[in-house]
C-alpha cells in the first residue's frame, strides 16, 4: 500500500463495511467525509459536572496523527470541530518514541503542545509517552473532544436535527449539501503542506528564488486555524463545513460530493493559491491541488455571496469556487477545457516528505 490515507476504494472494502451501528448514542459515525464523530447522552444521574438534569449532553469526537509538529495535529483537530459547530474543549494524547529518542524530545513535544492548546482554549485532559521499536521517529495521535452547540435562531435553518437529539444541538455534516447551494472557500489552498515543504526544504528553495519567498511561506502556519471562518460560517446559516486536509482541495471535494451524494461544478481558476505556493509546488514538481491544505475552510450555502461579504466584513479572504449540482457529474472547468474530479489520490507531500532533495520541475505550469 502507498503512504499516506489508504485509498477510497480500501476504505469502504476493509473499514466502512465492517462497521455496525448499535447504539443509540451515536448521532454521526464513521463515514466518507466525515471526519468527525457526534454522541448524544442522556444528562439524567449524572454528577454536578452536567449543568442540566433530564437533558441531553452532544459531544464531538475527532482523531488526528502523524509525525509532524504536534501543534498543526491539535491545531487540525480544532478545526475539525469547529467545522462540525462544535466548541474544541479537551484533547488527549499518546506518544510513540524511538528507543533512542531522548527524554528531552518528550519534554519538547509536551511543551508545543501545552503551548498550543492554551492558545486555542482546550486543556490536556490525557497524555502518554510509550517507547517503542515500531516506530523510527517520534509518531503522535491526538483525540479531541468539543461541545455541540445549542440551537438558536440563527442556527437553526442550518443544523442538522435528528431523532437521536429532539432537545436540539447545531452541528454540521457534509449531507447538508444540497443542488443550488454556491460552494465557497475561506483563504488559500496548500497553506500546510507549504509551510511544512518551505521549512524542510529551505536551503534549495533560497538557492532558487529569494530569500524572502521561503521565509513568508515558512510562515504560513500562521493562517492554519479556520475556527474564526467556522464561527463566522455558521452565523451566517452556511450548511456544510468541511475542513480542507490531507489530499488538498480536489480530496475534500470527492469527500463532500460522495458524502451527499450530490455533483459539483468547480472553477479551477478561482481556486485561491498564493504564488508561494504555486513557486515551492513548482520547485517539488507536485500539485498543489493534491496538498495539506489546513488553514482552508470548504463551506456551502444557499446565499453564497453573503458568506462571502459575512468572512470579509471578518477580515477573512473567502471566494466562490463552483455550485453543488443535482447530478452524480463532479466536473472541473478550466476555461474552454472539462474535466473529472478523480478519486482522491495519496498528498503530493509525500512524494518529496522522504527525499533527501526535491525534484525541480523546472517551469512546470500549475
Amino acid at each position: 500500500m502507498k503512504v499516506g490515507r489508504v485509498t477510497e476504494n480500501a476504505e469502504k472494502r476493509s473499514i466502512l463495511r465492517q462497521i455496525k451501528t448499535r447504539r443509540d448514542e451515536v448521532i454521526v459515525g464513521a463515514g466518507l467525509g466525515e471526519d468527525c464523530a457526534i454522541f448524544s447522552f442522556e444528562n439524567e444521574g449524572c454528577v454536578p459536572a452536567c449543568q442540566e438534569q433530564n437533558g441531553r449532553s452532544v459531544v464531538l469526537s475527532c482523531v488526528q496523527e502523524g509525525v509532524f509538529p504536534v501543534a498543526y495535529l491539535l491545531q487540525r483537530c480544532a478545526n475539525i470541530l469547529a467545522s462540525r459547530g462544535g466548541k474544541p474543549i479537551a484533547a488527549a494524547m499518546s506518544i510513540l518514541l524511538p528507543p533512542e529518542a531522548q527524554e528531552a524530545v518528550l519534554q519538547s513535544i509536551m511543551a508545543e503542545a501545552e503551548e498550543t492548546c492554551g492558545r486555542l482554549g482546550m486543556e490536556i485532559a490525557r497524555a502518554q509517552g510509550t517507547v517503542t521499536g515500531a516506530v523510527n521517529e517520534p509518531f503522535v495521535t491526538v483525540t479531541a473532544y468539543g461541545a455541540a452547540a445549542v440551537v438558536t435562531e440563527q442556527n437553526k435553518s442550518a443544523a442538522i436535527r435528528t431523532e437521536h437529539d429532539p432537545a436540539g444541538a447545531a452541528y454540521h455534516t457534509v449531507k447538508a449539501a444540497r443542488p443550488g447551494q454556491d460552494i465557497v472557500l475561506s483563504k488559500w489552498i496548500g497553506l500546510e503542506g507549504t509551510a511544512i515543504l518551505a521549512k524542510r526544504w529551505g536551503g534549495s528553495l533560497r538557492e532558487r528564488y529569494p530569500a524572502w519567498l521561503p521565509e513568508t511561506a515558512a510562515g504560513f502556519d500562521r493562517y492554519l486555524s479556520t475556527v474564526p471562518e467556522a464561527a463566522v460560517a455558521v452565523q451566517s446559516n452556511a450548511c456544510v463545513l468541511h475542513n480542507v486536509s490531507e489530499g488538498g482541495i480536489m480530496a475534500a471535494l470527492w469527500e463532500l460530493a460522495e458524502g451527499a451524494d450530490v455533483g459539483l461544478t468547480i472553477d479551477l481558476k478561482k481556486l485561491p493559491v498564493r504564488q508561494e505556493t504555486v513557486e515551492i509546488c513548482n520547485h517539488c514538481n507536485i500539485s498543489p491541488y493534491e496538498l495539506f491544505s489546513g488553514g482552508c475552510l470548504l463551506m456551502t450555502g444557499a446565499d453564497g455571496p453573503g458568506l462571502v461579504r459575512a468572512m470579509e466584513a471578518a477580515d477573512i479572504p473567502a471566494v466562490i469556487v463552483g455550485k453543488v449540482t443535482d447530478s452524480r457529474d463532479r466536473l472541473i472547468l478550466n476555461e474552454d477545457e472539462v474535466r473529472y474530479l478523480d478519486r482522491p489520490h495519496a498528498d503530493s507531500i509525500y512524494q518529496t516528505i522522504n527525499q533527501e532533495a526535491p525534484a525541480a520541475a523546472g517551469d512546470k505550469e500549475v
